[in-house]
């Protein structure tokens, strides 16, 4: 048996992908993070103030929650450098998948710094005590106008990212926070019902859970190597194996480099011969326009006569 062509075939600079699927280059959004950052640490420090004044454990908890997101803020700007490294003779792939990182370093943290914030609603839920509702609710205003400036920011790249997805969401989830916060000072104002700082509080929780979520879920698949969500493993099989000369496809991998970029190894059995560099260029283009894969690479074999060792799909 020989299977002893595996070939990288990458496409060329012209080559764009037109389908669903599509392959992005890490964005700068360099400026977004700084003016984000510097926003939210001034705001942080304006309501952490304001939340003792207040005795508001609502202001306090969104304090605490945009604390929380200054750092996953910071995590995501580096990772967003890093992911830029040139390829080195020990990071052969770069530092591509420190994005990954940080967007699960952003999930967990955020869920960690929200289980606190429960634990003091909860306390408070039992004790309640007089809130200035005046200036909770100036305060929490103040808090959506940065946090859905900043969400703006984020926002062209959030669908193509998902370190950029985590921050986008965050200040979203911030702004929404916010508003909740202002709706509960306005109650209080008008009956009185105190137990409403806490009990809101608790459902800031509930909201930043539920966008969490999926952030983590996709952040931790992305981490242990599956297969992208926005990809078919199937459908990339049945298109491989209904080339031209193709009698059948095993040992295929599909994953993430980075929160924008994905990788395929595969090998292809020819018993017609190797198929030519053509044939290559043309299968990277074609897996780089219809799934969005753009680092490709496959392995030819032409003989039938004995199976290779990896070709069962139990193994890796």
């Amino acid at each position: 048996m020989k299977h002893d062509h595996a070939v990288h075939a990458q496409p060329t600079d012209h080559d764009h992908p037109h389908g669903a699927a599509h392959v992005h280059a890490p964005a700068n959004f360099g400026t977004a993070f700084a003016v984000g950052i510097g926003l939210n640490v001034t705001f942080v420090a304006v309501e952490f103030a304001f939340g003792l004044l207040a005795n508001s454990v609502s202001l306090l908890a969104d304090a605490g929650h945009n604390l929380s997101d200054v750092l996953g803020l910071v995590i995501a700007w580096v990772a967003s450098v890093l992911v830029k490294r040139p390829p080195s003779s020990r990071y052969t792939y770069g530092l591509r998948s420190s994005s990954i990182l940080a967007a699960l370093f952003n999930a967990v943290f955020l869920l960690v710094a929200v289980g606190a914030v429960a634990w003091e609603a909860i306390l408070r839920l039992f004790h309640p005590e007089p809130v200035a509702s005046v200036i909770v609710m100036i305060v929490a205003a103040v808090g959506i106008v940065i946090n859905g400036g900043t969400a703006w920011l984020f926002a062209s790249g959030r669908k193509g990212d998902l370190n950029i997805r985590g921050a986008f969401l965050h200040m979203v989830a911030d702004a929404g926070v916010s508003a909740g916060v202002v709706v509960a000072g306005l109650v209080i104002l008008y009956t009185g019902w105190v137990w409403l700082d806490p009990l809101t509080s608790l459902v800031i929780v509930g909201v930043i859970v539920w966008g969490t979520w999926g952030l983590l879920r996709a952040s931790l698949a992305m981490s242990v190597n599956a297969v992208p969500s926005t990809i078919d493993p199937e459908a990339v099989r049945r298109y491989l194996a209904t080339c031209a000369g193709v009698s059948s496809v095993h040992d295929l991998h599909i994953w993430s480099m980075s929160t924008t970029e994905s990788a395929l190894t595969a090998h292809l059995v020819f018993p017609g011969g190797h198929p030519g560099d053509a044939f290559l260029l043309h299968a990277a283009r074609e897996l780089r326009h219809r799934f969005g894969i753009g680092h490709t690479t496959l392995q030819i074999e032409i003989s039938e006569e004995s199976a290779c060792h990896l070709a069962p799909d139990d193994v890796v």
